[in-house]
């Protein structure tokens, strides 16, 4: 079974440095664990109470996560980053302290189970900065700001944006004041000063060494960065972060010389793929190795290879590499079957190889 490296410590060492680097800076953030999703010896291996105790938060997209997280540690404040479904308000008022929110439907909603089970929900409102996720239209923040606040058992914390996420929108001090305006208005009309504006992602950090971060964003949803030590945007590593934090092996299962190309008539196969037939090359041969993970485990454009060979195809639950004549510049066989081919990983290749119930995972 192909193996899911995790390396604790260094996962570790990632979550408390941001802790003092936020603390240095004067910015209070949440550590995003969706990538995980609520998995029981994540919770016991990594975040140990040495780790949550330098940590303000903990955010989730899944509330089953969030009902792992509050079983173990229920003092912990936990934030749900997904609007919430009007279906879920209930799980939502017991898991999670802090929602984020586009809907007054579902925020009237909340305060309804929020008001039957005697609490304060509290809400930050987000607001669509050109990202085209989750968010409000900047021009209506203060209406609907009216609409919500009043409500008796929510409390409105903050507002919010997202950008970067989906179409890889670049965060600028601009896009960012646009929160700091919005805080402003709701200032002046209500008299109400917020207290988290949550503008910062893993996205965002650059930014704050160039000192491009208005003074009022003081609130940063962090998870690649601490997991994997970069930031998104280029795929940098951030200051002293560790970036080999994960390490993914698949074995070789078979690995015999064959065609370059495949052979007769072909149609578009069950997955997508399509190959287009050469005959100037229908003669040549080379070795094929096939390895034990597929595309139900993970894309393999989210992966890279150490050594160099070609990705020829996938199916649900096999990759086959072309390693050419397979051998080394010493002229000896360079793989074998029962061999290890590594790969470095994105942060989505880690999230899908984590998810997947047919991929061993072994923290070290």
């Amino acid at each position: 079974m192909a193996e899911l490296i995790i390396h604790s410590e260094k996962i570790k060492e990632n979550i408390k440095f941001l802790s003092h680097y936020f603390e240095a800076h004067n910015i209070e953030w949440s550590l995003v664990t969706k990538v995980f999703s609520g998995d029981n010896t994540f919770i016991k291996t990594i975040l140990t109470k040495d780790v949550i105790e330098k940590i303000k938060s903990v955010s989730d997209s899944k509330l089953s996560s969030l009902k792992t997280l509050k079983a173990v540690y229920p003092n912990l404040e936990t934030i749900y980053i997904n609007p919430p479904a009007l279906a879920h308000v209930d799980d939502v008022i017991d898991y999670a302290d802090i929602s984020l929110n586009t809907s007054i439907s579902t925020i009237e909603a909340l305060n309804a189970s929020a008001k039957q089970k005697n609490r304060i929900h509290k809400i930050i409102i987000m607001i669509e900065l050109g990202e085209l996720r989750e968010g409000i239209n900047n021009e209506d923040v203060v209406a609907f700001y009216q609409s919500v606040f009043n409500l008796s058992h929510i409390e409105v914390v903050g507002i919010g944006s997202n950008l970067g996420c989906m179409f890889g929108i670049e965060p600028s001090y601009n896009k960012l004041e646009q929160l700091s305006y919005s805080k402003a208005l709701i200032a002046s009309k209500f008299n109400k000063n917020l207290k988290l504006i949550s503008g910062g992602t893993s996205i965002t950090l650059p930014l704050i060494e160039d000192n491009l971060v208005p003074k009022d964003i003081n609130h940063f949803r962090i998870g690649e960065a601490a997991f994997l030590g970069v930031c998104p945007l280029e795929g940098q590593q951030f200051k002293g972060l560790h970036k080999d934090t994960f390490e993914f092996y698949a074995n070789i299962i078979e690995l015999i010389e064959k065609n370059v190309v495949p052979g007769d008539v072909i149609t578009d196969s069950n997955n997508g793929q399509a190959i287009h037939n050469d005959s100037n090359r229908s003669t040549l041969k080379s070795y094929k190795a096939i390895l034990d993970f597929g595309l139900l485990d993970v894309d393999k454009n989210d992966l890279e290879a150490e050594d160099n060979f070609l990705f020829v195809g996938a199916t649900s639950d096999m990759v086959v590499i072309d390693v050419g004549d397979n051998k080394t510049e010493a002229n000896t066989i360079k793989y074998k079957v029962g061999d290890k081919i590594k790969f470095r990983l994105n942060y989505m290749a880690v999230a899908r190889l984590l998810s997947s119930k047919f991929i061993h995972k072994v923290y070290v």
